[in-house]
């Protein structure tokens, strides 16, 4: 029998070496990215997407229970909701998503007013064959809640809004004038931001999140969401989509609604003040069942600042009829 000579006995080896060392030096791809960082949340937590009205939606879910969809604001993406996930999950199937434009999702040309942005989430919860979810919106992510549950009350069991003015509704005029809320005017601007900000995400996005609620890692994570031109502009088209739906929103007086909606803020955000005549004008709009909440010692990104009052808030209203919270 002929022994193997020793260059036989080392290609093979070396050929394996040689694919191993290439994968390691491998750049990540987006999609095992967010599989990694979705795994960080919690156990069982897992990044996915689903093809939904012309777009890929990204998402990240986990836990067990009803289903509650949480919606972020600008300038976050579906990780706002990294410290409230676990603290749901073990009631809940939460799932985070990221908007239309925005870290994993396509960016498009157009789509971004809140009713498009409701509806990408309606075909979401049809594909995902979701019964009745709990909708939960924060900033932006919180007047898409108010078009989902204005468009789609008959597929959920009730809406949170938080840290946001509802565009034409109530003292709307005076909120857009207050001089705190300044970027509005500067984002709708056609063009400008994109511009300015460009190259820029850091300096810019990083004034906005200037808490210490945020570690550089957390912020570096959401500059990247909005890192390329078609994600970066999506930032800016939010705003422009306001005028179609300050008019939307000022029609949809008739039709009365007894599903539960849930208006609040952080206790030192700009728009806490305005939550009382903000509820009364949606109570004048038909809306039966309006509550006001406050999250006790924070500003605007009461999911980063106080992720646990967050989360007992979305439980003691998202929970089924009849359960214990």
């Amino acid at each position: 029998m002929n022994m193997p000579s020793l260059a036989n006995l080392i290609a093979p080896l070396a050929a394996v070496l040689l694919s191993v060392t290439a994968f390691a030096a491998r750049p990540q791809t987006a999609e095992e990215s967010a599989s990694q960082l979705a795994a960080t949340v919690g156990q069982g937590f897992a990044s996915n997407a689903v093809h939904v009205n012309g777009i890929d939606l990204h998402y990240v879910r986990g836990g067990t229970g009803p289903a509650v969809i949480l919606m972020h604001g600008f300038p976050e993406d579906w990780y706002e909701f990294r410290k409230v996930m676990p603290l749901l999950a073990d009631r809940f199937d939460v799932i985070a998503v990221d908007l239309r434009g925005v870290g994993g999702s396509t960016a498009t040309g157009s789509g971004y007013d809140a009713a498009n942005l409701a509806t990408d989430i309606h075909e979401l919860v049809l594909q995902l064959h979701l019964d009745r979810p709990y909708i939960f919106g924060h900033d932006i992510g919180g007047m898409v809640a108010y078009a989902y549950a204005r468009q789609f009350s008959g597929d959920t069991r009730g809406a949170m809004i938080l840290d946001v003015a509802l565009a034409g509704v109530g003292p709307w005029q005076e909120i857009k004038a207050d001089p705190a809320l300044w970027h509005i005017y500067f984002h709708q601007i056609p063009g400008l931001a994109e511009q300015l900000v460009a190259g820029k995400q850091a300096i810019y996005f990083g004034h906005f999140l200037s808490f210490p609620a945020f570690t550089p890692e957390d912020r570096k994570h959401f500059y990247a969401a909005y890192g390329d031109g078609p994600h970066l502009r999506t930032a800016f088209e939010f705003y422009r989509a306001f005028p179609a739906e300050e008019q939307i929103n000022a029609k949809s007086l008739a039709q009365p609604s007894s599903l539960p909606l849930v208006f609040g803020a952080g206790e030192h955000d700009i728009f806490y003040k305005y939550l009382p005549r903000e509820a009364q004008a949606l109570r004048d709009m038909g809306w039966k069942n309006v509550t006001t909440a406050m999250i006790p010692d924070s500003v605007h990104y009461v999911a980063d600042e106080q992720p646990k009052a967050v989360a007992d808030l979305i439980a003691s209203h998202a929970a089924l009829q009849g359960e214990l919270h």
